[in-house]
């Protein structure tokens, strides 16, 4: 019997099942950093010191949150978490919940990344939106954004490699996702090839998603 009959039709609709999991929470998480983490790490950059909006107070509260989110292993933020989860969708098990904690990390990560991306745009420009006279919101999207696009784009990829990263964690709360159909049908039923064929799509969807968000990055690099 070949492999595919061996594996692949045996637990085809779980892996597709888990396959739809990861996207799932993946995509979740996404939505979140974009959402939420990019205007944060924002207010984050106009509101450090020696920046236009500077606020001390606002900065080090949003700053101290960020550093704390980032420093928690990611498996006891996840148990930390599943009062607040089980709050907002009613349970702390299922695809649904782990996704709460995935889209608060999210937040925490994208929003360091995104300041530092703003943080590399050039002096000149922000100079030349004060001398032109831009308001807040022209400067954020039609300065900031605009000059920041393709660090903005290559930190959004790095953080999806990341989710896929934490997504395997979350079988503890029955998150599902392709690492949990990893350790549940190969690992412990002692099935190896079954377990380094799901390895193998893993680290194709990690290449496949750096690949396109480094491509995304050069065409939007217009320096």
């Amino acid at each position: 019997m070949n492999f595919y009959e061996t594996y692949i039709a045996k637990y085809e609709s779980e892996m597709w099942e888990a396959i739809g999991q990861t996207f799932f929470m993946v995509g979740v998480s996404l939505a979140a950093a974009i959402l939420i983490g990019l205007p944060l790490g924002t207010l984050l950059y106009l509101t450090r010191k020696g920046q236009k909006y500077e606020n001390v107070v606002l900065f080090t509260i949003l700053d101290v949150i960020v550093n704390i989110i980032r420093s928690f292993p990611f498996l006891l933020l996840v148990v930390f978490m599943i009062p607040l989860t089980r709050m907002i969708v009613g349970t702390a098990l299922g695809t649904t919940a782990a996704s709460i904690p995935l889209a608060v990390v999210a937040i925490a990560s994208y929003s360091r990344l995104a300041e530092q991306s703003l943080l590399e745009v050039p002096k000149g420009v922000v100079e030349a939106a004060s001398s032109m006279g831009a308001n807040l919101f022209q400067f954020i999207y039609k300065f900031l954004y605009v000059e920041a696009r393709a660090g903005l784009v290559r930190g959004l990829t790095l953080s999806a490699v990341s989710f896929i990263s934490y997504s395997t964690v979350v079988g503890v709360v029955g998150g599902g996702g392709i690492g949990d159909f990893a350790i549940r049908y190969g690992y412990q039923r002692y099935e190896t090839e079954l377990m380094v064929f799901t390895i193998v799509i893993m680290i194709v969807f990690v290449q496949l998603i750096q690949y396109l968000g480094n491509l995304l990055a050069r065409t939007l690099d217009k320096r």
